[in-house]
């Protein structure tokens, strides 16, 4: 049956959905203003001329990070970093879940090792005792240090359980009638099913490892050795970039605000590229992995 919705009612619905746009926008504001900063020149910026469209168009900026060794090898560190951190986070998540997901006749310690995790995510030790014991492994300086102290994303790990507890128990008997062992049970009913909450861990692993610049500051010692956030961290606290490889010309037509702001867009593309490929799941893996039966 079909039931006519009220005036009021299409009213409310066109508020939330103007609201939710004008919400949307504010939020790409600051990346178009930006991306108008690094495409801008010196003095307009200097002078702040450039809301979100570029005064004196140039490309000095992207120009001067091509030439920027530092710059691509931070990008290269954190690369590196995503790809071996959201391996292990992806992996580890999956072999975890997955027993935690188990009837407690299936696995009658599930309960306990469950809180030993929730304890784990709830309770911070603090910087010092966390230091402290990536030093005493001699990860320092490493990029281990960087993967290993987060391997295994406590709430990616509660996500993907209740994804797993969400899914039909019909499916399970029947691959248990048919002879399959647990290994087979995992690689080949509950992960081909379980696309959208691995979709949405996946991206959160990708996300946090990209954007995390804090443990890479107490971490490394050596300025090599930084990820791309903590590289740009370290580029807005500095007064000017250093001069190298006969960049003093093409250095004095740039700004601190036009060479970081160019830097800052150049480290966000890459999630603007990832993140329109896992979205279509995002939200579904949110929602079922989020509801616990």
């Amino acid at each position: 049956m079909v039931v006519s919705r009220s005036f009021t009612d299409r009213m409310v619905d066109w508020l939330i959905a103007v609201l939710l746009l004008a919400v949307g926008v504010t939020t790409l504001l600051p990346l178009f203003n930006t991306l108008a900063i690094s495409l801008s020149d010196k003095a307009a910026v200097s002078g702040g001329q450039v809301g979100f469209w570029p005064v004196g168009f140039t490309l000095n900026s992207y120009d001067y990070i091509l030439r920027d060794e530092k710059f691509w090898r931070a990008f290269g560190v954190s690369l590196l970093r995503v790809g071996l951190g959201g391996a292990l986070n992806f992996g580890l998540a999956v072999l975890t879940a997955f027993p935690l997901s188990r009837s407690l006749r299936a696995f009658p310690e599930r309960n306990l090792l469950m809180w030993v995790f929730v304890f784990g995510m709830i309770l911070n030790v603090g910087i010092v005792p966390w230091y402290l014991t990536i030093s005493s492994y001699g990860l320092i300086d490493s990029l281990w240090a960087l993967v290993l102290p987060g391997a295994v994303p406590i709430w990616n790990v509660v996500i993907l359980m209740n994804f797993f507890r969400s899914l039909p128990r019909e499916l399970d008997e029947a691959a248990r009638i048919d002879g399959a062992n647990p290994w087979q049970l995992l690689w080949q009913i509950y992960l081909p099913t379980s696309l959208p909450a691995l979709a949405t861990i996946t991206l959160f692993s990708l996300v946090g490892h990209w954007n995390s610049f804090f443990d890479g500051l107490i971490l490394m010692n050596n300025p090599d050795n930084y990820p791309l956030q903590t590289y740009i961290q370290q580029l807005v606290i500095a007064d000017r970039p250093a001069l190298h490889g006969g960049q003093a010309q093409l250095l004095a037509l740039l700004s601190n605000n036009t060479l970081n702001a160019a830097k800052l867009f150049v480290a966000i593309l890459p999630i603007l590229l990832v993140y329109p490929l896992l979205q279509r799941y995002f939200v579904r893996g949110i929602l079922l992995g989020a509801v616990k039966e």
